[in-house]
């Protein structure tokens, strides 16, 4: 789930590229302005003893294999002769966006097999530097620009894909910009398309229910469906990241314990850590013949807000509970997203379809709230 008070959160954008044999093609990325920081990372596979190579396109480049590097790989559906280019798009700033984006690349990381391509607004951002000492290229370029996604997915096999409601607050952008890649991705055939999803609410509720950020979402998975893309849904829960910053238990009027304030009543709400989803993505990604055409529901446990306050309150040598807020109730806190979040919430209570078991065996290493809170203590040092 991405939400909260009022963020500047970015959008994600993958592609791969697969090599040529011999003469190796890849894309020719074209530099223009954007309004936000947006990065597009570029992965080059190290073939084994691969230190440098000449490329058939003269605006590419080859990176030498380093110890770490931000990319993300699939497993090819080529000949074995062939390698994957891998290309990432982004907003570089900003929390949560950018950090799901950059755990599905620390999940790749690990592999070593890619050298990066990294295509930024402004090269001399702290972001961009970091990426430069991470050993990738670091390059302009331009999701929201037709012509700039165009390059981008030329020759890809697949695509990984995030869209941002919170950048602009409006839903009829976050469709356009989904349905421009979905487009460019029928066009040019390619493979598989993950894209982080979510259920379109408003449908499903029948106009009862509005959720924006969620709506959004869903209309362009519908619209990718209608294409005939190859393409995978993957539905992340809420994430606990929130419990840091927008969710972050508040003193109560007592001042003698904390509360914890969201609007599920004592229907357990799903939860994960956006470094999980990294893993799971990936998982997806290497495994196609399983998960092409499926809506893919991501959660690392179930809890009610009060086991979420018993966790926190172990956890910080604090008492914190449940504020036992409704919905109504929570509409009239006031924030800009406050009736976003009570609308999502009234969602969560109808169990939307996030299984924990897959989860697992996507990414065996997810942790649990409890495990999160212990490695994140120091975010509250100031409750």
């Amino acid at each position: 789930m991405q939400t909260g008070r009022s963020r500047n959160w970015g959008k994600w954008f993958w592609a791969l590229v697969p090599w040529q044999h011999q003469g190796l093609s890849v894309c020719n990325f074209q530099s223009a302005s954007v309004r936000v920081l947006q990065c597009v990372l570029l992965a080059l596979p190290s073939a084994h003893g691969l230190r440098v190579n000449q490329l058939s396109e003269p605006s590419a480049s080859l990176q030498k294999k380093g110890a770490s590097v931000t990319s993300f790989c699939i497993p090819s559906s080529h000949p074995a002769s062939q390698k994957n280019w891998v290309t990432q798009e982004g907003c570089m700033q900003g929390f949560l966006s950018g950090a799901q984006g950059g755990s599905v690349a620390r999940a790749i990381l690990e592999s070593k097999k890619f050298a990066v391509r990294a295509v930024t607004r402004d090269v001399t951002k702290p972001n961009a530097r970091a990426l430069r000492d991470l050993g990738a290229e670091v390059v302009k370029g331009d999701l929201d620009d037709k012509a700039s996604v165009d390059d981008a997915l030329k020759g890809a096999y697949g695509a990984f894909l995030v869209t941002n409601f919170w950048e602009t607050f409006n839903k009829d952008k976050e469709v356009q910009q989904g349905k421009l890649v979905a487009d460019t991705a029928k066009r040019l055939g390619l493979k598989h398309v993950v894209y982080s999803g979510l259920e379109n609410v408003k449908r499903l509720t029948g106009g009862k229910l509005e959720v924006p950020h969620f709506d959004g979402k869903g209309e362009v998975e519908e619209y990718f469906w209608s294409l005939g893309i190859p393409m995978t849904s993957v539905r992340v829960a809420a994430y606990f990241e929130n419990f840091l910053t927008a969710w972050k238990p508040e003193k109560a009027s007592d001042g003698d314990h904390y509360t914890l304030a969201l609007p599920m009543g004592d229907v357990p709400m799903d939860g994960i850590s956006v470094t999980d989803v990294g893993p799971a993505v990936s998982s997806v990604f290497n495994s196609p013949e399983e998960f092409l055409g499926k809506a893919v529901g991501l959660s690392a446990e179930k809890l009610t807000i009060q086991q979420y306050a018993d966790v926190l309150s172990k956890v910080l040598g604090k008492e914190v509970r449940d504020a036992k807020i409704t919905p109504e109730a929570y509409e009239k806190l006031g924030f800009l997203s406050a009736k976003e979040v009570a609308n999502m919430c009234r969602f969560y209570q109808m169990k939307p379809d996030r299984d924990v078991k897959l989860t697992h065996r996507l990414n065996p290493k997810v942790k649990s709230f409890s495990q999160f809170m212990s490695e994140n203590q120091g975010a509250f040092k100031d409750l």
